[in-house]
């Protein structure tokens, strides 16, 4: 998985907490600074141009009154207008991590947070940032790409029966402008179903907005969607598109649809009916133009049928659905997406050489795989990057053996067993030198002695 092209800045005096968000935040962006202070801040902006800023509510110690974070956003906002900051607060202090959105801040973090709500909160606000940039430059601007459906999919590999016949639906769906609903397990690569089915249809020129549905909080879910008029709400400086403007023209993406609650449901329904939209704190009727596209990991027929979801949204948006199949059920494609990683990932590490095994890839294909696609890329990954030779054995994917006593029970793959086998590898590696383990394993000091500890090493 490619980096976001993005600059994130981390303020912080609580140096876990710049050590654990660098090390999840990195993996996702192409810059990730730290700074324990924001007196750099004005330096910072000027050198560095960050895309958005981490920040925290206090700084000095026993501080608990949120003055300076509110200081520090309004000083942000002078020196850059455009930068979007996320403050870091704890629960205490919510409400007040409120009022700064007031002063324009774009959303809040609440300590401690975990690691799939950080990214997803950071992600989120980065797609927007980025979404206003496509849609400032799109007049006078398209962009070619390829109206071939294979071309099209990207990343979206697959020769088995299963896979051609989302290929198939893809191909025959992509032609028309009708609702699509993605059914499928974390994992098997809904999202690029859904950028498949937009490049190669007619609104390919056009933006792809993703929303994704379950990091967005219920107060936020009006001014996300649909945008809010400036005065909205007390110093609402700005008026602000929601993501259905954003995708004028282009496909809209609803990821985890599932998970909207049942008042927020109406809403979005309405809108999909009458085809229009009013911004939070204005009157004024705005139309839409857009593909709608959902996604959804849950059981979303059972949830209508147990009336957790309307019937009237489902059938306004599953005008055609598209099953993803779990990798489980297509493991003919392992040997594909596993020659896919291996070269991808070969040429990211400098390790154009590695192949794999026969007997690994035997294994590999006895393995249920329950993250999906999702999970053999990763472990692909670490497999090159773990590796100590260009072959790459079952050792190497940490596959343990199948028991004698159990012929029939598949070889298994579980993360913490990765996870403490890599640290012991590393330690290894490294003669027991932690600063040399830590940058190996691409992990802060503080992080791998938890890690030890919890794993008895």
């Amino acid at each position: 998985m490619s980096k976001k092209k993005g600059n994130v800045l981390i303020i912080d005096d609580d140096e876990d907490v710049l050590i654990t968000a660098k090390m999840i935040l990195r993996n996702q962006f192409e810059q990730v600074q730290v700074e324990s202070s924001p007196k750099q801040l004005e330096k910072i902006i000027k050198s560095k141009s960050p895309d958005i800023i981490i920040l925290d509510m206090n700084f000095k110690t026993g501080a608990t009154n949120g003055n300076e974070g509110l200081f520090w956003l309004r000083k942000i906002k002078e020196l850059d207008p455009e930068v979007q900051v996320i403050m870091n607060t704890a629960y205490g202090d919510i409400q007040l991590a409120v009022e700064c959105m007031k002063d324009g801040a774009i959303d809040f973090l609440v300590k401690p947070w975990e690691k799939e709500k950080l990214l997803s909160t950071v992600r989120n606000v980065f797609d927007l940032k980025e979404s206003k940039k496509e849609i400032s430059r799109l007049e006078g601007t398209s962009k070619v790409l390829e109206n071939d459906i294979r071309s099209a999919k990207g990343e979206l590999l697959g020769d088995s029966p299963a896979m051609k016949n989302v290929f198939s639906i893809i191909e025959k769906v992509a032609k028309t402008d009708a609702n699509v609903l993605i059914l499928g397990a974390n994992g098997t690569g809904k999202e690029l179903v859904a950028r498949a089915v937009h490049s190669a249809s007619k609104r390919n020129k056009k933006p792809f907005v993703k929303v994704d549905l379950g990091s967005i909080t219920e107060s936020l879910f009006e001014s996300e969607l649909f945008g809010h008029k400036k005065g909205a709400f007390t110093d609402a400086k700005e008026d602000r598109i929601g993501r259905f403007e954003m995708a004028k023209g282009g496909t809209l993406f609803l990821d985890e649809i599932g998970n909207i609650p049942l008042n927020l449901q109406v809403k979005l329904l309405s809108a999909l009916q009458n085809r229009s939209i009013s911004r939070v704190g204005d009157n004024k009727i705005i139309p839409i133009d857009i593909r709608l596209i959902s996604a959804t990991n849950k059981p979303v027929h059972d949830l209508a049928a147990d009336e957790l979801f309307r019937e009237d949204l489902l059938y306004r948006i599953n005008t055609v659905e598209i099953s993803v199949p779990d990798l489980s059920e297509r493991k003919e494609d392992i040997d594909l997406l596993v020659n896919h990683y291996l070269k991808f990932y070969g040429k990211k590490y400098d390790k154009p050489n590695v192949k794999i095994k026969n007997e690994t890839l035997s294994k590999l294909k006895k393995y249920s795989w329950p993250g999906n696609v999702r999970e053999l890329q990763h472990a692909v990954e670490r497999a090159v990057i773990m590796s100590s030779t260009n072959d790459l054995g079952p050792e190497d994917f940490l596959i343990r053996a199948t028991k004698a006593s159990n012929p029939t029970h598949s070889n298994t793959l579980k993360v913490e067993e990765l996870e403490k086998q890599a640290i012991i590898k590393a330690l290894e590696t490294c003669n027991g030198n932690l600063s040399k383990a830590c940058k190996e394993l691409g992990m802060g000091r503080s992080t791998l002695y938890r890690k030890m500890e919890k794993y008895g090493l």
